[in-house]
């Protein structure tokens, strides 16, 4: 990828938990920021909100294939559920990009851990050679991203992917958005941090807390 002054960041499915957080902290962090969602006018009224928030004007929402379209680097943040469509109805657009997948296929009403292939194998074998998928921030709590979005967040990103240089890259906008972040393998690693994130939920659950999360010990901070 070549370099530029300010990458553009499009989210495809930013409108929804995770999504609006990362865009927040990203934009905040003077990164030009593209909401993207099956509906236009959903995006738009989301990309507002967070405008309003940041007192910036600089994010915006439009349908996910444009978004797609004028990002650098394009972030899937959709439900588990919509993974495949989306990432076959975009698969044109998305060629010669990195492609952060944040997925975990997890049920939060019965968090388990998924089954083989990973969500980001997956979408690596759906989008062919011409797209280096990485996976990436599956563990990290929506509910932590929209607070104090100018502040660290104490915890650690796992990212996983074929391409170390594409892993390098995201690591990059994980520090960008305030997080500490780690290349951890390839894109089959990442079905251990969809385990993970299933584990952090049944953690929620146990203990009666919203924002459990993963911190890495023993290595010295990038």
């Amino acid at each position: 990828m070549s370099e530029r002054l300010i990458l553009t960041i499009g989210l495809m499915g930013g409108t929804g938990q995770l999504g609006p957080g990362l865009a927040l902290r990203w934009a905040n962090a003077g990164y030009q920021v593209i909401i993207g969602s099956r509906q236009a006018e959903k995006a738009a009224r989301v990309a507002a909100e967070l405008n309003e928030m940041l007192g910036l004007e600089t994010i915006q929402g439009m349908q996910n294939k444009e978004a797609a379209q004028r990002a650098d680097i394009c972030v899937l943040t959709v439900n588990h559920s919509a993974h495949q469509a989306t990432v076959e109805s975009l698969k044109d657009v998305l060629q010669g990009k990195i492609v952060v997948d944040t997925t975990a296929r997890v049920d939060y009403r019965d968090p388990r851990p998924p089954s083989a292939p990973s969500a980001a194998r997956m979408a690596q074998e759906v989008l062919g050679p011409e797209c280096r998928v990485v996976a990436a921030f599956q563990t990290v709590p929506a509910s932590r991203l929209k607070k104090e979005p100018e502040e660290p967040l104490d915890l650690d990103v796992l990212v996983c992917a074929d391409d170390p240089e594409a892993a390098e890259e995201v690591r990059k906008l994980a520090q960008g958005a305030g997080m500490r972040a780690y290349y951890a393998g390839d894109l089959d690693f990442a079905l251990v941090a969809e385990g993970l994130t299933a584990m952090l939920i049944a953690m929620n659950k146990r203990y009666k807390a919203r924002d459990v999360s993963l911190r890495i010990a023993g290595l010295e901070g990038e």
